[in-house]
């Protein structure tokens, strides 16, 4: 009978390494990382493949093909059409980086860009101004509270479209209902949509309108999940209202507000029907920001310029995109993880 074989130190202690470092990968060593995660969370996948596609389809397609255009000179007489049974094939060209360098050297790209930076700050700050406060209003404890909410909440549910046409109407400079109310105290009417100052602060009012009621319900949220506690005990150790605020509430909510101030920047800075529903743009384009601007080359100008149209969308694509990342950066910084 064979005794058995004893190993010596070192051979003990290269055989543990091999076992911590486990199965070899390539022929015999079992699955790589990306064959193993399939095998083990294949229905994951088998979920998540359907609306990977469909994404694919309706946002990946559609931004390839704009990158492409943008590279062209297509509009209205060259692209591929059919009149009657003629096909007419397209005829435009790639002509590389020259629309963009047209969009950056030519002043309405910046004026557009300048107004749609104000117009972004001041309807994202206002909204989250008056969401808060009315968060904090909400949130204590009185007699109908519940008949406020639904009524703060209403703009909300109501179509976006409606909403702009039922301001149109209380804008509307000869009978709307503000330029009565002025004219019966004796002041005049205002030229609410044909003057360009106050055709950018109507808009501006609308916007943050249908606004508010996202940063109330965000906001809401976010101070029902502070613990009353920290509010009582700072109360018996005589802090102000003022004092509640600043170091608990602010503190409180800021995880929530970082996100929904994020998400309503990218929103207001695309808002393309409040612009084109109530003003057009106008008057003479003073209110027209880059989606308004690249959907009248698109679809309002004669000949409709598709490459150009094309190439503002990538460039507000862009902008967003580094807006996100200093945005994420800047969070970093300050400790959030997001």
């Amino acid at each position: 009978m064979t005794s058995p074989t004893i190993a010596s130190p070192e051979e003990a202690g290269a055989a543990g390494a091999e076992r911590a470092r486990g199965p070899r990968r390539g022929a015999g060593g079992g699955p790589g990382r990306l064959r193993l995660a399939l095998s083990t969370h294949w229905y994951a996948w088998a979920m998540i493949a359907p609306v990977v596609l469909v994404i694919a389809a309706i946002i990946g397609w559609p931004l390839v093909r704009g990158v492409y255009l943008s590279l062209t000179d297509a509009d209205e007489a060259n692209v591929e059409r059919t009149i009657g049974v003629n096909s007419i094939p397209a005829t435009y060209e790639f002509i590389g980086l020259d629309n963009y360098a047209d969009i950056l050297g030519d002043d309405t790209f910046w004026d557009r860009l300048g107004w749609t930076v104000v117009w972004t700050v001041a309807c994202v700050a206002i909204t989250f101004a008056i969401g808060l406060t009315l968060a904090n209003m909400l949130n204590r404890q009185f007699r109908g509270r519940t008949v406020y909410r639904m009524a703060l909440i209403l703009p909300w549910a109501i179509p976006a479209f409606v909403s702009v046409f039922a301001w149109r109407m209380l804008y509307n400079e000869r009978n709307g209902l503000l330029n009565s109310l002025l004219e019966g105290r004796g002041i005049d009417g205002i030229a609410w949509l044909s003057d360009p100052t106050w055709a950018k602060v109507a808009v501006i009012s609308v916007n943050v309108w249908l606004g508010v009621p996202f940063m109330l319900v965000a906001m809401l949220g976010a101070l029902q999940s502070i613990p009353a506690e920290q509010y009582e005990a700072a109360e018996m150790d005589g802090a102000s209202a003022w004092q509640r605020f600043r170091f608990i509430t602010l503190p409180g909510v800021r995880s929530v507000s970082m996100t929904v101030v994020l998400l309503s920047t990218i929103w207001t800075f695309n808002m393309f029907p409040v612009i084109f529903l109530l003003t057009r743009g106008g008057p003479a384009g003073s209110t027209d920001i880059l989606v308004t601007e690249a959907f009248r080359l698109a679809f309002t100008a004669s000949p409709r310029d598709f490459a150009n149209s094309a190439a503002w969308g990538v460039l507000i694509l862009l902008l967003l995109v580094l807006f996100a990342i200093s945005y994420r950066r800047a969070l970093r910084k300050q400790g959030e993880v997001w």
